[in-house]
């Protein structure tokens, strides 16, 4: 391996032009709101943003001596609901001293004229993150890889054994009937947001709907928990040192959880749609597999399950139903960014995803 404190520990670029934050009124805030973190000769706020996620919108604010990150949500939101600023700063709040992988979160704002949207702000933690291919620099060894994978997944355990009295996170959510709620909410959003040049997925919704699992565990699940989410440590990159993006966390059935990050998993024996389509590097020599990764969680947590294909298919499944939100923003030009013109396609390909994985059931 070589060394990997060379490698790039952040991707921040320059802002978007259709994104730019208002940099004196945002100043202003945070010296009201914050003052006590920011250095006394800070000199002037520098913003740049980070392109790699989809959903909220992720800035880099930079004083002399200090880094923060801002988060808020997109232009032409259709599910304001999958936005909660508060909601999602409130719970890693409340979490942290349980989960301290979580950042530190320093302040919310609700005042939407101060930077044309709610948002809050958090600690920088300096760290690698793992994008579409590991940053240059950094050569992990396929006994690396596989060490990082376990990690990953023991920290998605613990998370799922989050004492949710103790934390105050028992009311952030439902809970029971998560299941239900989840099958039937996602089925509405994608009749919500289909666009023409998107297949009906009818079947897909039929299955989901006979075959849900009878009984569930309710627990504090993470809903985007992906290598790109994590912030590994630049002297030891199979130590995760953060969790980031916790927007759709809530009270759920970890296998559910499970599920979804599957979606995400690319394997180095996946088609070439899958491959291009990564946004991780999951296909990384020595990572384990989508099979493995569901016989090491089940083993480490005592759970039996004869068929993983329910959460496997609804992971799929809701991976598609919010690229095409999102793609629904693009083709009612709600949003100019490139990166999503394509998108209906990748909702097609999940579609068909779903369709094999069921016909193997």
């Amino acid at each position: 391996m070589t060394d990997p404190s060379s490698a790039v520990v952040d991707q921040a670029s320059d802002v978007r032009e259709e994104e730019t934050l208002p940099i004196e009124a945002l100043d202003n805030w945070l010296a009201e709101h914050i003052g006590d973190e920011l250095p006394e000769d800070r000199g002037t706020l520098r913003i740049t943003q980070y392109t790699g996620g989809v959903s909220n919108w992720t800035y880099r604010l930079d004083y002399d001596g200090l880094a923060l990150v801002l988060r808020r949500p997109p232009e032409g939101t259709k599910a304001k609901s999958a936005h909660d600023m508060g909601r999602e700063y409130r719970l890693q709040k409340r979490l942290r001293p349980a989960f301290p992988h979580v950042p530190r979160m320093l302040a919310h704002c609700k005042d939407e004229s101060v930077i044309g949207a709610e948002f809050y702000v958090m600690e920088h933690v300096t760290g690698i993150i793992p994008r579409r291919k590991f940053p240059k620099g950094l050569d992990l060894s396929s006994e690396q890889a596989r060490q990082l994978c376990t990690n990953a997944l023991d920290k998605l355990i613990k998370l799922h054994q989050v004492d949710l009295d103790s934390t105050g996170l028992r009311k952030i959510a439902k809970g029971k009937g998560y299941t239900d709620r989840q099958v039937n909410g996602w089925c509405g959003r994608y009749e919500k947001a289909k666009t023409w040049n998107v297949f009906g997925a009818g079947s897909v919704m039929r299955w989901l709907q006979e075959n849900k699992p009878e009984n569930e565990t309710i627990c504090l699940v993470h809903n985007d928990f992906r290598l790109d989410n994590l912030i590994l440590n630049p002297e030891d990159p199979t130590d995760i040192i953060g969790i980031l993006d916790w927007e759709l966390a809530t009270l759920g059935n970890p296998l559910m959880d499970l599920g979804n990050s599957l979606a995400y998993w690319i394997e180095a024996g996946d088609d070439k749609v899958a491959r291009a389509t990564k946004r991780q590097p999951s296909d990384y020599p020595g990572m384990l597999t989508r099979k493995e990764i569901i016989d090491y969680y089940c083993e480490r947590t005592g759970t039996k399950v004869e068929d993983f294909a329910f959460y496997e298919v609804f992971g799929l499944f809701r991976l598609a139903v919010i690229a095409q939100q999102i793609y629904y923003r693009y083709h009612h030009k709600q949003t100019n960014n490139k990166a999503f013109k394509n998108f209906w396609f990748l909702v097609n390909y999940l579609l068909w995803r779903c369709r094999r994985r069921i016909a193997k059931a």
